[in-house]
């Protein structure tokens, strides 16, 4: 039997077809919401918006990972991928015609939901991809893919948005997403129906049931672990993705234009640390080890601080920008790693036969603060005037207590997957 290896065919088409949606996602997703943030200057909007177009997301990551455990995940990708150039396309054709704040609600929530039944089937196809001592080095890739994807994306729709308008940004969109479909027709993704029992209610809760009793009984780590990195993006992920864009384009008093620029540049600043993340797992592979989780926790803590200071003590507004931006980008590049890291032990802790299942769960687990997060900074940087700089050491202390506190938690993953090994 061939061996197989990150290097061959499927794989790289997989990872292929992830620059391009991923690039035509993120310059739809950096455009929209910046567009309503700069026709209502409301940080309440903005943040609700965000918040509630996470929740679909959340809801469809279970159900994403029951799909790409039953059905082709070729087949998923392609048909995500054409269903989110027909929105897009549909988005340009009302826009004008109907109120511009629930068209954009119900864009941004269908298409986040797009997201969450769409990124398990990727992440499930890495480990039926390569083998099992690939597969860090396989998430890094496909991570590191993501995020090239992501930070030329958020550096061209920022140019694009401050000097043509959104419309531009619209087409290149469409033709990503339509392109990424037509590409992911030729991946071969290794597949074995499996039998269900019941309808397909009863036979998804069961799936979910199954997942859970996983999680809980056999692998408690992992739910622990999930429960972290949570923590992790409702105190750190949620502040830079509402506190960026509301300080950049309203508190440190450069022109719209401009504003929008510079944050097209500190989205491509955030991508480029999650590259840099991504790189830095994929060298250390295999040499990483859990235990050192709450370092890369601490690290993260201690960017925000550095950007809550800079708001408290400088002046010059391009110099507070420049200090949020490197801290923002150190931030996302650690908390890269640290996913990476958790997705890797997830995959090696779990039978192939859940891993869709459970990644989704994980994954749920994961991102179910950001909402809550996204909703509570919008109304901290609404009411908080000139005090910019206190969600930045709040947060902060706090996420260095949680590292020390569950330091623990990683030491039993590394025990376990010596046992396994």
């Amino acid at each position: 039997m061939h061996k197989k290896t990150i290097f061959q065919r499927d794989f790289i088409l997989v990872a292929i077809g992830q620059i391009i949606s991923i690039f035509g996602n993120q310059i739809v997703r950096f455009a929209l919401p910046l567009y309503l943030l700069n026709k209502t200057g409301s940080s309440v909007l903005f943040g609700t918006i965000l918040a509630v177009s996470f929740i679909p997301m959340l809801l469809l990551f279970p159900i994403g990972g029951i799909i790409a455990d039953r059905l082709n995940k070729r087949n998923i990708m392609v048909i995500l991928d054409f269903s989110t150039a027909i929105l897009i396309f549909l988005f340009y054709v009302l826009s004008g015609k109907i109120d511009i704040v629930p068209l954009m609600a119900v864009t941004m929530i269908i298409l986040y939901g797009i997201q969450g039944a769409y990124q398990p089937a990727v992440q499930a196809s890495v480990p039926v991809l390569v083998e099992m001592e690939h597969i860090m080095q396989g998430n890094s890739v496909i991570n590191l893919i993501s995020s090239l994807g992501s930070m030329v994306g958020s550096v061209i729709g920022g140019i694009l948005f401050s000097i043509v308008g959104l419309e531009p940004i619209l087409y290149v969109s469409v033709g990503c997403f339509f392109a990424s479909a037509v590409m992911e027709i030729f991946i071969h993704i290794p597949f074995e129906k499996r039998k269900t029992t019941g309808n397909i209610f009863v036979t998804g809760f069961n799936d979910l049931k199954e997942s859970f009793v996983f999680m809980f009984k056999e692998r408690p780590v992992l739910w622990k672990a999930s429960l972290i990195y949570a923590a992790l993006n409702l105190f750190l992920t949620s502040l830079i993705l509402i506190g960026f864009p509301v300080l950049i384009t309203q508190h440190l008093g450069f022109t719209l234009n401009t504003a929008n620029r510079l944050y097209g540049y500190a989205q491509g600043v955030l991508a480029a640390g999650a590259l840099l993340g991504g790189l830095l797992a994929g060298v250390l592979s295999k040499k990483l080890k859990s235990r050192a989780s709450p370092f890369l926790l601490i690290g993260c803590s201690l960017s925000m601080l550095i950007g809550g200071i800079a708001l408290q003590t400088l002046k010059a507004p391009m110099a507070i920008y420049s200090i949020l931006v490197i801290g923002g980008g150190l931030l996302v590049a650690l908390s890269t790693v640290f996913q990476i890291q958790i997705m890797t032990n997830l995959q090696i802790l779990t039978p192939k036969n859940l891993t869709g299942k459970v990644i989704s769960c994980v994954i749920c687990i994961c991102m179910c603060t950001n909402p809550l997060g996204q909703f509570m900074y919008g109304i901290v940087f609404e009411k908080i005037g000139s005090s910019a700089y206190l969600p930045f050491y709040v947060s902060g202390l706090i996420m260095i207590g949680i590292s020390i506190f569950t330091r623990r938690v990683f030491h039993g993953i590394d025990q376990l997957i010596e046992q396994q090994t």
